[in-house]
């Protein structure tokens, strides 16, 4: 499939493995980001919702933005959170992404305020983008309400990228809601729309959308790369159509669960690394029983 978007391809909302002491293991986490790119992603849209980014401190995210490249994963196939409640830190992450040679970032809005107009929401990112100040970064805003409790209207999305057009180029949706996708490709020719749920690849592919930032990645990026590369070769449309139905069938038992402690379990039983088992708290991991009835269930996937 032609890349004709600034961001467009199949990104794994990484998740972090956790040590026994509660830090993040910087060196498991940049063997997966090898794994990662191995396994058919462009690229690792890490310290996301689902890489427990809002539990770790800056100097954490840091570290690890900087083991993914230490590990040997080019700058720009990385794509790292740095949105957070206060503007001055949601600046100065981005700004550290710059310094590393890092140029795209996903930025969440300031989220602790609840039901602040689009006004407010233009002058942070209008902030943001200023004084960060470096024609370089590339920002996809990050479109999750159902999490951050701060929802971007396309209205909100049109303002920004008329007033940013080289800056603000995509946003990561994944409120579920495929009408406002299609409204978006639609309102926003070129405009790098990237689905949050592994379900929606397809149609929004077939849409006109970019590609996608997924927690079922983490597992099977080989079929998510699959679709995004064969969508429009009518000779493999069964096939493509069977890579979806197993995308399906592991994001379906990564929900059977709390969603984010799973896909780690997963990644654990897959690959005998126990970091993967534990969460930062408020997230728990699953408990024993939990986890032996995923084994079973997993198994059955493999």
């Amino acid at each position: 499939m032609k890349m004709k978007h600034a961001v467009a391809g199949v990104y794994s909302a990484a998740a972090t493995p956790i040590k026994e002491n509660g830090e993040p293991d910087l060196a498991l986490f940049a063997d997966h980001c090898r794994r990662l790119i191995g396994s058919g992603c462009h690229g690792i849209a890490l310290l996301g919702t689902t890489g427990e980014a809002n539990s770790f401190s800056q100097d954490e995210r840091r570290s690890i933005l900087e083991s993914a490249l230490a590990a040997g994963i080019a700058p720009d196939r990385l794509m790292p959170g740095t949105g957070v409640a206060a503007i001055p830190e949601t600046i100065a992450l981005t700004k550290h992404a710059l310094s590393l040679g890092v140029n795209r970032v996903v930025m969440l809005p300031p989220f602790y305020y609840k039901g602040v107009s689009d006004e407010g929401l233009f002058a942070a990112y209008s902030q943001i983008i200023e004084a960060v100040g470096d024609n370089r970064l590339k920002v996809v805003l990050y479109h999750i309400p159902q999490v951050s409790g701060i929802p971007l209207s396309i209205p909100l999305v049109k303002r920004l990228v008329a007033a940013f057009p080289d800056t603000v180029v995509g946003i990561k949706d994944s409120a579920g809601d495929f009408a406002n996708m299609e409204a978006l490709v639609a309102e926003l020719p070129g405009f790098s729309i990237l689905a949050g749920a592994d379900p929606l690849l397809l149609p929004l592919l077939k849409a006109g959308g970019a590609g996608c930032i997924t927690a079922t990645s983490n597992l099977i990026a080989d079929s998510l790369r699959f679709i995004f590369d064969h969508v429009s070769d009518a000779v493999r449309t069964a096939e493509v159509e069977s890579a979806q139905a197993r995308i399906n069938a592991y994001r379906t038992l990564s929900n059977s669960y709390v969603q984010i402690p799973t896909i780690k379990a997963m990644l654990g039983l897959r690959h005998g690394e126990n970091a993967w088992f534990r969460t930062r708290p408020p997230l728990m991991p699953l408990s024993a029983s939990e986890r032996a009835d995923l084994a079973v269930k997993f198994a059955a996937l493999a």
